[in-house]
Parts: structure tokens; sequence; C-alpha cells
């Protein structure tokens, strides 16, 4: 006998320093010269060698069932080209081993900015709807050999993820 999944709407909010904060930091542009300050992203990156690197995705849709952590570091992602696009979190809570379903959220995300994952924020993402697009990835040169705890929401609750959104525009 099969059970059919379930399928939540997760709304993506356009995301703001105010309404990110419990998960990262969301870093805009500033004038060339300004001091470091708390706006600049507070990076984690002591445990190994850094990897700064693009990414190119191909057509990620909005539909998710697995979500993943690091422990180890930081990790900052960003569009380039100015394409917007959505990620889900939770934040982190590294006294248990699966994110918590009722603090999740999600964020749109705008081309023109990036965020820094505090360590131990759930993550999935990024997703959109264009047909690729490339991304800019700061972590650690092994997280994701020795660092990527992921959570199955299909295995564990029958549950798949859908973003919420008006457009993609």
């Amino acid at each position: 006998m099969s059970t059919s999944k379930t399928v939540q709407q997760l709304r993506a909010e356009w995301i703001t320093p105010e309404n990110f904060r419990r998960y990262g930091q969301v870093i805009f542009p500033s004038k060339d010269g300004k001091s470091f300050d708390a706006e600049d992203a507070q990076l984690v990156l002591d445990r190994g060698i850094p990897r700064f690197y693009i990414m190119q995705l191909h057509r990620r849709g909005r539909k998710f069932h697995t979500i993943t952590r690091h422990v180890q570091c930081t990790q900052c992602l960003g569009s380039l080209e100015g394409k917007d696009w959505l990620i889900a979190v939770c934040p982190p809570n590294n006294n248990i081993d699966e994110p918590s379903l009722e603090d999740m959220a999600a964020f749109r995300i705008p081309g023109n900015c990036f965020i820094k994952l505090e360590v131990g924020t759930w993550h999935a993402g990024p997703y959109f709807e264009h047909e690729v697009v490339d991304f800019y990835n700061l972590e650690l040169s092994d997280t994701n050999v020795v660092d990527h705890f992921t959570h199955n929401f299909l295995n564990s609750h029958n549950l798949e993820f859908e973003f919420e959104i008006l457009s993609l525009t």
C-alpha cells in the first residue's frame, strides 16, 4: 500500500536584513572604501581552506523535499546577472539532527545582494524558474564532502514543499 505525499506551500517573502536575521545575513552593495562593520558578512571559515567558486545550476523549479546544513562554516550564496532566486531555511539548532517544521521560512532574493548562512542553518536552494543561473558560493573546500548533513522530508514526514510566489520576474 502506497501513501501519497503531502505538498506543503511555503510563502516566499522578499528578503530583508530583519526577516532573515535568525538564519544569517543579507549583504547589499555598499560604497567602496567603507570600513568593515556589522553589515559586512561575518564569516566563519577557519576550519579549512576557503573555496570561492561559481556554480551553474539548471532550471531548479519550486519544489523540494531535502534540506541541508553545514556545521563547520558559514556559507555565502548570490546569483550573477541580477537574477532573483528562492531559498528555504530553518534556524540552526545543533542539539538536534533535524530541522523544525514550525520554524521553516522561505525567501525570495533579488539579484543585487547575497546571503550569508549562519553555521548550522538548514537550507534548501537555490531554487528558481530561469533556464540557468550562475551562483557564486563561498564555503570550505571540503564542505560538500565532510560537512554536508541532509534531512529528507519525504522519508521522515512523507512531505514535499513548494515555494509560493507571485512571480519570478
